[in-house]
């Protein structure tokens, strides 16, 4: 069979580890100078001889991109069709300055292997989250996802805040009354098992201020951002900003979750929650009359399977037959969610 016309990564590739969720490991793409002019990079990979290491230097295709490898895990999903699931659904959404875009590239023999070994060599020195560790890349899986660097590096003028804007519309199935929007009748109710096993506890903004009409109350939640730099620019960018007017769009046209919705199985239900689980980008130039980018990541589609479907109608019947929609059963002094009180805000209307 005749390979398509795809991106290859090259032999004597330099990857430097730098973040891993629950399913991907991310990687930077760097030349042999970088890592030695650098000492806050942690240990190169690369899948070719000594010499072919020195003399490596990224390509002008795989400047600007980040390299994303897929782990081995139940519920993981080939790349080739989270790319098909990407492109057909995700992608003609928005615009293409709006998403962190993917592609697939070919991955050299050897590659996943020896990235494995220094995942495992990590493990050994400590330099791997303990949470993460005992699980590795798929040595079935042969290509990889180039994905727009999001990332300061090499941009040092520049910031970056990063947040979720997960439910910004109420729960259809929520109760009239409610008094805590989805996210945060989950999160107190995360807090409370939080609180009962002695860990930490999560405070975080509610997603409606995201897109209140008011300026304080988008304020408000920038300031309950976590590591935010600037917040009060930070509600400046967002404030009726254009690609999050979009996301609230498309949970308002894709508002059948809940309890009441199409089957959890099936790709609406998958989109919807797609929606409701991304991540906003923001990179700002220190100078405030530079232009802003912002860009969309976590698209991959979320299916039901493993257990998926069964969990969010779990959680939803939980967060009801509980009373975390009510807000009664809070310990928290006082709640981030918009609708506990009147703070003049009212649902957005699309």
């Amino acid at each position: 069979m005749t390979k398509p016309s795809l991106l290859e990564l090259p032999l004597g590739v330099q990857l430097v580890y730098l973040a891993e969720g629950g399913a991907n490991v991310i990687y930077r793409i760097v030349s042999a100078r970088s890592i030695n002019a650098s000492k806050e990079l942690p240990v190169a990979i690369n899948a070719a001889s000594p010499g072919a290491m020195d003399s490596f230097s990224v390509p002008p295709e795989f400047k600007g991109k980040l390299l994303r490898l897929r782990k081995d895990t139940k519920s993981g999903i080939s790349y080739q069709d989270i790319t098909w699931n990407f492109d057909k659904i995700i992608r003609p959404l928005f615009k293409p300055e709006e998403l962190v875009d993917q592609e697939l590239v070919y991955l050299p023999n050897g590659l996943v292997q020896h990235c494995n070994d220094q995942l495992r060599a990590a493990e050994l020195s400590g330099r791997r989250p303990k949470r993460r560790q005992g699980v590795y890349l798929s040595t079935t899986e042969p290509y990889g996802l180039l994905i727009t660097d999001m990332t300061t590096f090499g941009s040092p003028g520049t910031i970056l805040e990063e947040l979720k804007p997960k439910w910004l519309l109420q729960s259809p199935s929520a109760p009239v009354n409610a008094r805590r929007c989805r996210t945060c009748a989950y999160r107190d109710m995360k807090n409370n098992q939080a609180r009962k096993m002695g860990t930490q506890e999560e405070r975080s903004f509610c997603p409606l201020d995201l897109v209140s009409d008011r300026f304080e109350n988008v304020l408000r939640a920038t300031r309950s951002v976590k590591r935010c730099k600037d917040p009060k620019r930070l509600a400046k960018v967002l404030y009726w900003n254009g690609t999050m007017q979009k996301i609230l769009a498309h949970q308002s046209n894709h508002q059948d979750v809940g309890l009441h919705g199409p089957s959890a199985q099936s790709w609406e239900e998958s989109l919807a929650m797609t929606l409701r689980d991304c991540t906003m980008f923001i990179k700002m130039p220190r100078d405030e009359t530079g232009a802003v980018e912002i860009r969309l990541g976590d698209l991959d589609l979320k299916t039901g399977s493993g257990g998926k479907a069964k969990y969010w109608l779990d959680v939803e019947r939980q967060l009801i037959s509980e009373g975390w929609y009510l807000g009664g059963r809070s310990c928290a002094p006082t709640s981030e969610c918009a609708l506990q009180g009147s703070r003049g805000h009212s649902q957005p209307s699309i």
